[in-house]
């Protein structure tokens, strides 16, 4: 399981494109923060675009090399991940545009113009979320050799699925802020806008559906980067032992991303979880270990046996 940017180029090359269009949309975008002072929902104008921007890098990017790891081409893959870069530019489009005409993007209806573009959207990103999904079907059926890599990438994909999932209480008719055209929020029991963590402008003062759709998403790294880290500094563990690590980690991200969605659901900020959060996590925390001790422990027996 190696990166050779070398040839990164020659991954996915329309979603290498978009990875470098994003990447000149991210400094467009640095730099439109900087000198663009206007400020929706609490925010500069800019910042939005910049954050999608930089998302997709990683999205592209992550999901490019993926694609390169198979063991032969599919081109069911490459043209799922081409549909993928068609809806991903419809998306971008029409957040900058809306930036562009001073309007938001997402949960606008104030007039019929901004409720086709949002409606839009969100189907732009339905053709995504199938077209990853295809995707990731096409990797459990071809089989990466590399089993620590394949568990990975497979967990990975999957559980960047329930991010986008994780974003649909968003819209949800509970999600009603009373705001005439405004149809969902970000917070809940806390007005989008309002006082938030630096940067991702995550709620301080309620819940927030974006932390466990960000967590979600991220996934798509995370496992991956965990499975190069336990090939590269955990060799005495034999493959399926690491392989098997990797399992109990998606297993204990994908509990983590619907924890913090409930989190969120309770209109509870991420850095002020009540003492039942504070139970769930730890219960989290000590199964997590105790099925990576059980994991290690069982490529251990046999070693302990022939010793005996």
């Amino acid at each position: 399981m190696t990166i050779d940017l070398r040839r990164a180029a020659h991954w996915h090359r329309p979603l290498m494109l978009f990875v470098a269009a994003m990447a000149v949309l991210a400094v467009v975008s640095a730099v439109g923060v900087l000198v663009d002072s206007r400020v929706l929902t609490g925010a500069p104008i800019w910042l939005k675009p910049f954050k999608f921007a930089v998302s997709f890098v990683a999205y592209g990017t992550t999901l490019a090399w993926m694609l390169s790891l198979l063991p032969r081409r599919s081109r069911t893959a490459e043209w799922a991940g081409t549909v993928i870069v068609a809806m991903a530019v419809i998306e971008m489009a029409l957040i900058v545009g809306q930036v562009v005409r001073g309007q938001t993007s997402h949960f606008n209806g104030t007039s019929p113009l901004n409720a086709a573009l949002f409606t839009a959207m969100g189907a732009a990103i339905m053709v995504l979320f199938v077209a990853h999904f295809v995707i990731g079907i096409v990797v459990l059926i071809r089989r990466i050799p590399d089993r620590v890599a394949a568990r990975a990438v497979a967990w990975g994909l999957g559980l960047s699925l329930l991010g986008m999932l994780a974003a649909i209480p968003m819209v949800l008719p509970m999600q009603e802020p009373g705001i005439d055209g405004i149809s969902g929020a970000h917070a809940v029991g806390a007005p989008d806008g309002g006082s938030g963590l630096p940067l991702v402008g995550w709620s301080t003062t309620g819940g927030d559906l974006r932390i466990g759709h960000f967590v979600g998403l991220h996934a798509l790294q995370a496992l991956p980067i965990l499975a190069i880290l336990l090939n590269r500094f955990l060799t005495r563990l034999d493959e399926r032992a690491r392989a098997g690590l990797v399992v109990v980690a998606g297993g204990a991200y994908g509990v983590l991303t619907v924890l913090l969605t409930w989190q969120a659901l309770r209109g509870q900020p991420l850095l002020r979880p009540d003492a039942l959060t504070l139970a769930a996590v730890a219960a989290l925390v000590l199964a997590t270990a105790t099925a990576a001790a059980l994991v290690v422990t069982r490529r251990r027996d046999p070693e302990l046996a022939l010793a005996a």
